[in-house]
Parts: C-alpha cells; structure tokens; sequence
C-alpha cells in the first residue's frame, strides 16, 4: 500500500484527462458504496428468508436508524471538502490536526447518539401499530446496531480523509475485507450455526456491529502505518478537543447532515406511515426498497468522487476546472439512470423472489418496483448535483432545498395520493418521485448560479 504521492489528486490539462483521473476515484469508491450496502443488503434479504415477521422487523429498525446514521454521517463528510480544498491549495501541514479533531468530534456525536437511542427507541416502537413480535424484532435489531455506533462514526471520519487524498482503493479494500465477514455473522448469527443460537434479525444487527469493529480497526492500522496517511502524522502530537475547530466542521457538516438527513428521512417517515398496512405490504416495500437504494450507490459514489475532484480545484482557485468536473459527473450520473432502470424492468421477479418466497410478498415489490424505476432517474441527477455543490463547500442553501422539496412538497403529495386517490400505499412511492425531482430541479438551478457568480469573480450567496 506504500504509494509516493501524499494525495492522488493532481491537476489536469484537457477533457480526457479529467475523465480519466475521475474514473479512477470514482470506480473504488462505487466498489465501496456497493459493499458497504451490500450489508444492509444482506441483513435484509437473510432476515427475510428467516421469516416474514424478521424482514418487516429489520425494515422498521433500519428505516430508524439508517436516517439518523447518513445524517451524522453527513456532518463527518465535511472533513472532504475541508481536506481536498487544503490539499488544492497545498495547505498539507494543516491536514493532521484537521483530522484529529473530527475524530474527537465523531466519538461525541457517536455517545450522544447513544444515549438518545437508549431513551428513545422504546417510545418510537409503541407508538407503531406493529405486530408485537415485529416490535421486538426491530427493537433489539437497534440494539444490536448501537454496540457499533462508536467504530461505525470513527471509521467514516478515517475514510473521508483517506478519500479526500484520492486514495479511494484504500477503502476499497477495507471494505472488501469486511463485507465476507459481515455475511459469515448474518449467517451465524441469524440461523444460529456452530452453537449460536438462531437470532433472526437481531442477528443481522449483532453481524453489521462486528463488522463496524473490524472496519475501524483495519482504518486506524492502514493510516497509522502506511504511506501516504502515515506522513502526515495524524496519531501523534495530540491536542486537547478544540470548540473552535468542531465549529468549522460542524458549519459545513451540520448543512450536509441536515439535507442527507431530510432526504433520507423521506423514505423513513414512508415506512412508518405505512405501518398502518399488513406485514406483507411492509415487507414488499422494504425489499423494493432495499433493492433500489442499492442501486442509489452509483449516483452517491458519482457524488462523492465529485466532492473530492471539485474540492480539489476550487482549492487551487482553477474554478473552470472545477466546472468541468461537475459536468462530467452529472453526465455520469444520467447515463447509469438508464442502466439501472432497465435493470430495475427487467429483473422484478428476480429481485423480488431474493427477499421472500410468499407469492402475496412478491407480487407487491414488484409492484413497487416499478415505481422506484422513475425515482432512480431523480436520484441520478440530483445526488451527482448535491456532491458538486458540496465541494464548493456551498451547504447552507442545498439545506433549505432538501427540506422544501422532500418534506414539503414530496411527502405531503405522497400523503395525498395514498389517502384520497387509489394508489393506496404506492401513493407514497409518487410523492417520492415528487420530492426527489423538486430537488433535482433547484439543485441544478443552483449550480449555475454559483458557476455563473464565481466565473464573473463574484461572492455567491451562501
């Protein structure tokens, strides 16, 4: 892994060159984000064949958890552009104490998250029409899960510095030896196999907390050890918790979080609307929706290489550069939307018939399906859009965007369609399709208007 650049990144004259340097951060980090959710991919389609009651479980447990966690999540993602605008600029001795404290800043994030969990969750489930075994399901899945929270946040920080020095295969290959561990435990633990007794989904949420120790660990030897992390120092010369330094993050992170949360939240606040239908309906929409957020990795790994490149020349102040980019992984971003939109018409059965054997189960998801074909086309175009603006470090009014276009406009039509029209429960899946294109629309309005300012050497409104 000894690599003699300090970053990958590096400037490029012409066309060619840009797509070139693009693909190669883009492909390992599309390779990470695949495995990465092929654990939640895994805990999903395994807990179903262990049961219907375990599926429905697991899918209220992560449709909780999974917004809280991009959301936070989201907050360390600014420790990317932070970095890659330091890296342009060859700010480099400014990169160590950067990282240090963000890890500071994920550990405390991680325990408050915790102990709302442990006041929270009980409250949440009872409030939800669910079957009692499903309730249990969910509850100790989350449990499971929170023994995790601290390693899961700390690993993120580590991978957005790794990332942000272009070293995507790194973390490529932390993923890649995680993700054979995480199904050997989802196998163990939730048939229950060498003396362990079968779990269900609480198991799942026991094999992906393991899996979150593993990865942190891997992370923190590969930085400690190896070249290029291994210059810049990050584990010596420790400094106490800076306020001021979490302030710089958080006002970047907190817009980021916030829009990632309000996006995710959408799908979240769907699922527990729905819980109002049988377990077979909940259970076709998780898997519908598993299925098509595994496929929403493409876009975000576009969106996340874009952060980076962006990033990297707004730094350098090469701000046409930095347009380019955008363009090419906006192009990237459609192009897929096609792919996986035939792959989404062709493959229902198939798909469907992964998660559940009740023919009553497959027939809804493919149902569903269908309608997460037209919003994948969104996603497609307005995740590329969201990691552009984000290298920009322009947060604050993609917040206000997200907010606008998925809680008042997406799920308030959702809500209208499933209650005063015959769509039923798929009404939730077209206000989906609502709020993702609203958002798709103003964030590309937005883009202009921070390129057209910054060509003409102009303050963009932040």
């Amino acid at each position: 892994m000894h690599l003699k650049r300090k970053s990958c990144m590096y400037r490029t004259q012409t066309l060619q060159q840009k797509i070139k340097l693009f693909l190669l951060m883009l492909i390992p980090i599309l390779v990470t984000q695949l495995s990465l959710y092929a654990m939640n991919f895994f805990d999903t389609v395994m807990s179903g064949r262990f049961g219907t009651e375990d599926l429905a479980g697991v899918a209220i447990g992560s449709n909780l958890w999974v917004p809280i966690f991009t959301g936070i999540n989201g907050i360390l993602l600014a420790l990317s552009p932070i970095v890659s605008q330091l890296i342009g600029a060859n700010k480099n001795k400014e990169v160590p104490e950067i990282v240090r404290q963000g890890i500071y800043l994920s550990i405390v994030l991680a325990i408050i998250v915790t102990i709302i969990g442990l006041f929270a969750v009980d409250p949440i489930l009872n409030q939800m029409d669910l079957d009692p075994e499903v309730r249990r399901v969910a509850k100790y899945y989350l449990a499971a899960l929170g023994s995790g929270i601290i390693p899961l946040f700390l690993f993120n920080l580590l991978r957005c510095f790794i990332d942000a020095l272009g070293q995507t295969r790194t973390s490529m290959v932390i993923i890649l030896i995680s993700l054979p561990l995480n199904i050997l435990f989802n196998y163990l633990f939730i048939f229950g196999k060498f003396g362990i007794p079968a779990l269900g989904g609480i198991g799942a949420g026991i094999a992906s907390s393991l899996t979150y120790w593993i990865s942190c660990a891997i992370s923190l030897w590969i930085v400690h050890k190896y070249s290029p992390f291994r210059t810049f120092g990050v584990f010596t010369s420790w400094k106490k918790p800076s306020l001021a330094a979490w302030i710089e993050q958080l006002r970047i992170g907190v817009p980021i979080g916030f829009a990632i949360f309000f996006e995710t939240s959408i799908f979240a606040a769907v699922t527990l609307l729905m819980s109002v239908y049988n377990t077979e309906t909940i259970a076709a929409h998780q898997a519908a929706i598993n299925f098509a957020s595994y496929l929403y990795m493409i876009p975000l790994s576009i969106a996340m290489a874009l952060t980076i490149a962006v990033g990297y020349e707004v730094g350098g102040g090469r701000t046409k550069d930095a347009k380019v980019y955008s363009y090419i992984g906006i192009s990237c971003g459609i192009a897929v939307s096609f792919l996986a939109g035939l792959i989404l018409y062709t493959l229902d059965d198939t798909v469907a018939r992964l998660y559940n054997d009740n023919p009553a189960v497959i027939e809804l998801t493919k149902q569903f399906i269908f309608y997460a074909i037209f919003f994948q086309f969104a996603d497609a175009v307005g995740a590329p859009l969201q990691g552009a603006l984000r290298g920009y470090k322009d947060v604050n009014i993609t917040l206000i965007m997200a907010l606008v276009s998925y809680w008042l406009i997406g799920l308030p039509s959702g809500w209208l369609l499933a209650h005063y029209t015959s769509f039923g429960p798929f009404g939730y899946w077209m206000g989906i399709i609502i709020g993702l294109s609203a958002g798709a629309i103003t964030l590309f309005g937005r883009l202009l208007y921070l390129q057209r300012t910054l060509t003409q050497n102009k303050q963009p409104d932040y």
